[in-house]
């Protein structure tokens, strides 16, 4: 292992979730943190940390330089940015490169490639990878996407080039709609990414959102299989589980070694998710986007294959190359992750930052529980409102969602409103047991469910 000392440029779960894999192989840890996470664990728990700034993130957990600062006072040789803030900003991978420390993912020239949503449609189809009918690159103004909406026809996606996370996306059914969307999807692009450039793509009628987890070491690469991530709440995933019931053997083989291939193309370096749009009537998968770092739900993969891919990560980025072939790897049962988020749901998700009271955390066999929590701990009311995951595994869904149930009954987080009455009710939904859902099913699931949301009794 070539890396002695690792920065971590981030907060929250991921951040100790690194750090604990990292002294796990041997490697010391430097946490980062603003003046709001002074007291956070993974600054407790690490071997050293630095305040790089005030609480707004753009002053610090943005700030490139504060964090270069940071590794050159302890000596730190490399930089881990778990997911969020700079972990897909090419500009921050190539500075890192440049100060000589080793960044832990793929390089600028790969971010750049595949964090641009136009120029990874044609990586993707380069590789012989289905796309999404759609533009076949940036939309240059209203009049040239109207042509395009004669072979896409309606409902139509607008989405920002250089997006991600559900920003800077409309949808059109028509062409007023369509008309109004345009210019709204411009500048919310331009406002979140600094970059208003805009693709469309074909809305394909109730998809489901697969993704395939790969891992390459810049020459070759393998995948982890695939997770379903189709709970989705203004697009932005809740609950993730692996394998996909959705897909035959024949579906998985197929979508799976597309992702591999396009990972081999791109010479990619690192943990990277590729992401589709499953359509299951036509039984047919699209390419949409690969995310170049950790994901939230990568606990999933780690259930179902025991493949701890935070560890893997260090050990390619400190010169290892791949440790298993394809054939290695195998499905062990099912696992399941829900987002446990300081939001009341029983008031449209309203945020809910607080203390932490008294903390149960759930146990036994096949549960885990990653997060930054601890008796007394002040929620920042700065950042996402993620303050767990809790993952399940289990032989098989069925199970998996038995013991989700069992263990979010164990849970309690004193002094908190969380998303936990909306798991448990989705558990007990006869859709979601029968995984007959899609990417817009949970949307329409809360219009008319709302009262099963019962309030959580905390605090």
């Amino acid at each position: 292992m070539m890396l002695k000392k690792l920065l971590v440029a981030n907060r929250g779960e991921i951040a100790v979730r690194i750090i604990r894999a990292a002294r796990d192989l041997g490697i010391a840890t430097v946490a980062v943190h603003s003046d709001a996470d002074a007291t956070a664990l993974h600054v407790q728990i690490a071997d050293e940390a630095v305040n790089i700034g005030p609480p707004a993130a753009k002053k610090s957990y943005l700030n490139t330089e504060a964090i270069l600062k940071a590794a050159e006072a302890t000596g730190a040789d490399s930089i881990h940015p778990g997911y969020g803030f700079l972990a897909e900003n090419a500009a921050f991978s190539d500075a890192v490169a440049a100060k000589g420390l080793t960044f832990v993912g793929p390089s600028g020239d790969a971010i750049r490639m595949m964090g641009d949503k136009v120029t990874a449609r044609s990586a993707a189809a380069a590789a012989g990878v289905p796309v999404v009918p759609g533009s076949a690159g940036r939309v240059d103004g209203i009049e040239a996407a109207r042509q395009i909406l004669i072979d896409t026809g309606f409902p139509v996606m607008i989405k920002a080039a250089a997006g991600g996370g559900g920003r800077g996306i409309r949808i059109a059914n028509s062409l007023a709609e369509f008309e109004q969307a345009f210019p709204q999807a411009e500048a919310e692009a331009l406002a979140a990414f600094g970059d208003g450039g805009l693709y469309m793509e074909k809305v394909i009628a109730r998809a489901r959102h697969i993704e395939v987890q790969v891992l390459g070491d810049g020459r070759d690469a393998v995948h982890c299989f695939e997770r379903e991530c189709s709970l989705q709440r203004r697009r932005q995933k809740v609950w993730e589980e692996a394998p996909s019931r959705a897909l035959s053997d024949r579906v998985r083989e197929e979508l799976c070694a597309s992702a591999v291939a396009l990972a081999r193309a791109v010479g990619y370096s690192g943990a990277g998710t590729v992401e589709y749009l499953y359509d299951d009537a036509a039984d047919r998968f699209y390419f949409i986007e690969m995310n170049t770092r950790i994901q939230v739900e990568h606990p999933v993969t780690e259930a179902i294959t025991g493949i701890d891919l935070v560890a893997e990560m260090l050990r390619i980025a400190g010169g290892e190359p791949l440790r298993f072939r394809q054939s290695d790897l195998r499905v062990k049962g099912h696992a399941i992750e829900v987002r446990l988020n300081a939001e009341d749901p029983a008031r449209d998700f309203a945020p809910f930052p607080g203390t932490v009271g008294d903390l149960r955390i759930p146990g036994g066999p096949g549960v885990r529980f990653d997060s930054m929590l601890y008796p007394g701990y002040q929620v920042p009311p700065f950042y996402d409102s993620l303050l767990a995951k809790l993952i399940v595994h289990a032989e098989t869904r069925e199970a998996a969602i038995t013991r989700l149930v069992r263990a979010l009954d164990e849970l309690d987080i004193g002094g908190m409103k969380t998303t936990k009455p909306l798991f448990l009710a989705l558990a007990r939904d006869a859709d979601v047991q029968a995984g007959a859902v899609h990417t817009r099913w949970l949307e329409g699931w809360l219009e008319t469910h709302s009262g099963a949301l019962a309030p959580d009794p905390q605090p």
